[in-house]
């Protein structure tokens, strides 16, 4: 029983870290980029997401663990995370403004993972929301508006995602339906805007 258990652990350890809310980003990014290579520019699209929002978030959870700033990379500490939140909630202001003023485009995914940021900010004075499994359901939704076959798979990759948050302890099931109730909300402002965008 204890080995069964110890294996489901390593499962649930590796599943969250391939689907760390960073890494589905840079996953959906990647994809959205080489989907459309005649519009592909490394430097012009995904050097700037690399370089502005996924490692500038990377190394300040390394360094807040190196620090000691946070017990554990996932950082399961309630009161700890408000500190993240208000990290990232700047670094994708930050973006927003240099791609809006300087590029001349405005990116309604970026805008809308900003406000899920704000929102699982507010949550978190009250309950510690799944970032895990509310990132990666709003990855479902970017994906669906692009390959619903994608977007499907990603739901179900979300609801596996969950599970192990349960099964590492990291998260109750009250603070996994917390951040689905949170994303899902978003996740539809975010399909109805595309749609209203692409109706234009």
């Amino acid at each position: 029983m204890k080995t069964t258990n110890c294996s489901l652990e390593k499962i649930s350890k590796i599943i969250s870290v391939v689907f760390n809310p960073i890494f589905s980003l840079l996953i959906f990014y990647t994809y959205s980029q080489y989907q459309n290579p005649e519009n592909f520019s490394f430097t012009k699209s995904l050097l700037p997401i690399l370089l502005g929002i996924i490692l500038p978030i990377f190394l300040w959870i390394y360094f807040g663990v190196k620090k000691k700033k946070y017990t554990d990379s996932d950082v399961s500490n309630q009161k700890q995370r408000n500190s993240l939140y208000y990290f990232i909630i700047s670094i994708l202001t930050i973006y927003q403004i240099w791609e809006f003023w300087i590029m001349d485009r405005f990116d309604i995914a970026i805008s809308c993972l900003l406000l899920l940021f704000i929102v699982m900010m507010i949550s978190n004075f009250f309950v510690k929301s799944s970032m895990h499994t509310a990132f990666n359901l709003f990855v479902a939704a970017l994906f669906f508006s692009k390959n619903i076959t994608i977007g499907v798979l990603w739901l179900f990759i979300t609801i596996l995602v969950a599970i192990t948050r349960i099964i590492l302890k990291r998260h109750s099931t009250k603070e996994i339906i917390w951040g689905s109730c949170i994303a899902l909300t978003i996740s539809f402002l975010y399909l109805y805007l595309d749609i209203i965008i692409a109706n234009q």
